[in-house]
């Protein structure tokens, strides 16, 4: 211990803990792994806007609470808007004297379908409008808080229970929807991905998205054993391989620039990060070999956008 920190390694990281013991997240869940880094990345000085997920049920059953900041729960589609007013309120009290100038940072928090289908308007526009805030996707692949249905960040192939594999249906039909890449072409300061597998990235990221004057946005994959039927145990691995076979490449956009930062010599083939999870359980190997092929190809892509700004 080093006054307020832990140091672990090289690396120092705050003792407090923002969301108290006692929550009721699944064991072995790699979204409340997330958010409590996250959380110490951020410290005290924020105000949480939460949608309706996990996240939220899992951290308010009345009449108790987790969490140890300020934190509102909003609906599932508008926890950007509600980031937004909260942040435009805050700018005015200071303004009027109504309260003292300080540094409160607005920081909204949502799932996958929070974000990538019923929020994504309310996101859209809390961008384009030039919001000082933070927005965090957790993202574990499915509407899980109600009962694993698909959205559109599930995976090629997953099986949900509103897009079950069978005899005549691979599970879900399409590709996962690259919601980073839209917060991109909103030309907003910093855009990010992260993944518990690699908490001290994760914890970079969040802090630098919280002391970004305007929009920011962080992507953080969530390992859901209960939705991936996949081993308690293996969330933290999974983390990784999603990394390491780029199923889920980490990389951040600052101002449009471009960073990859992990980029194995050689990646793991993607095989070796669908196996252990039982929602992919059916995959034939031609369907792993289209995954693969994919997975080659996006990756390309990214790479190359890294190369513009390397050269």
């Amino acid at each position: 211990m080093e006054g307020n920190f832990i140091k672990i390694g090289k690396n120092l990281v705050p003792a407090e803990e923002y969301v108290a013991e006692g929550h009721s997240f699944c064991t072995g869940c790699g979204e409340v792994l997330a958010l409590r880094l996250a959380c110490k990345a951020l410290g005290r000085n924020v105000i949480i806007a939460n949608a309706t997920g996990c996240i939220e049920i899992c951290t308010s059953p009345l009449p108790v609470t987790s969490w140890r900041v300020p934190w509102i729960h909003t609906l599932f589609e508008n926890t950007a808007a509600t980031a937004s007013g909260i942040e435009a309120g805050l700018k005015i009290m200071m303004k009027k004297g109504k309260m003292p100038e300080r540094d409160i940072k607005c920081v909204a928090i949502a799932g996958d379908g929070g974000t990538s289908d019923i929020g994504i308007q309310a996101l859209s526009g809390a961008f384009e409008r030039r919001h000082n805030f933070l927005y965090l996707c957790f993202d574990n692949e499915a509407y899980m808080n109600t009962g694993i249905q698909r959205s559109s960040a599930t995976p090629y192939g997953a099986s949900t229970t509103t897009a079950p594999a069978g005899k005549l249906s691979i599970g879900q039909t399409t590709w996962k929807k690259n919601l980073p890449e839209i917060a991109v072409a909103h030309n907003i300061p910093y855009v990010a991905t992260a993944s518990p597998g690699y908490p001290f990235d994760l914890m970079n990221k969040v802090k630098k998205g919280g002391e970004v004057s305007g929009p920011a946005y962080v992507h953080i994959l969530s390992p859901c054993p209960t939705g991936w039927r996949s081993p308690s145990n293996l969330s933290v691995k999974l983390g990784k391989l999603a990394v390491e076979t780029a199923m889920f490449p980490l990389y951040e956009v600052e101002n449009g620039r471009y960073k990859l930062n992990v980029d194995p010599p050689k990646l793991k083939p993607v095989e070796e990060y669908l196996k252990p999870q039982g929602r992919f359980r059916h995959l034939l190997e031609g369907d792993i070999k289209e995954i693969q092929e994919h997975v080659n190809e996006e990756y390309a892509k990214l790479k190359a956008k890294v190369a513009c700004f390397a050269a």
